[in-house]
């Protein structure tokens, strides 16, 4: 098959499909403690990785507007009752605010990365181990060119 816009095009839509359907799989799940919105995942994500950090650091990474990343650190804040971040005071700036999870936001995170890998790998078993290590081939790929094209760390500290 020729690499001609009509191909691309279709690609193209075919990932956005695949995007759309994940992200509907996503709404179905059942409520509790790994109900995270993406922002709020982000965050913690970036955080599981290195911390503390500033809020600005974390903005950074994840790619929000100020007022967006204020909103997901207020919910993190008080989440269902449990904290899942804490602030406080930077040290060295007294106008920047340091961000760590809480033991409830590693839980968090913990449960939610847990589901959603659940759900990928039921999603895999069902390919042919051939076409399991055709996908992995394609997808580390995809994968490579999304974080060049971003300039993110492919291989981030785990």
């Amino acid at each position: 098959m020729p690499d001609t816009q009509q191909t691309m095009d279709k690609m193209a839509e075919e990932i956005f499909e695949l995007y759309r359907l994940i992200a509907i799989a996503r709404s179905r799940q059942p409520s509790g403690a790994q109900d995270l919105s993406e922002g709020e995942f982000l965050a913690l994500d970036v955080l599981a990785k290195e911390a503390p950090l500033t809020i600005g650091d974390v903005q950074k990474r994840i790619g929000v507007v100020p007022a967006q990343m204020s909103r997901i650190v207020r919910s993190l804040e008080v989440n269902r009752g449990k904290g899942f971040l804490s602030c406080e005071i930077n040290q060295q700036d007294r106008r920047r605010v340091n961000v760590k999870m809480t033991g409830d936001g590693k839980q968090a995170y913990k449960d939610y990365r847990t589901n959603r890998l659940s759900s990928m790998r039921a999603v895999l078993e069902a390919l042919v181990p051939e076409d399991r290590i055709e996908f992995m081939r394609m997808l580390l790929c995809i994968r490579e060119a999304f974080s060049e094209r971003l300039n993110i760390d492919t291989n981030p500290k785990k």
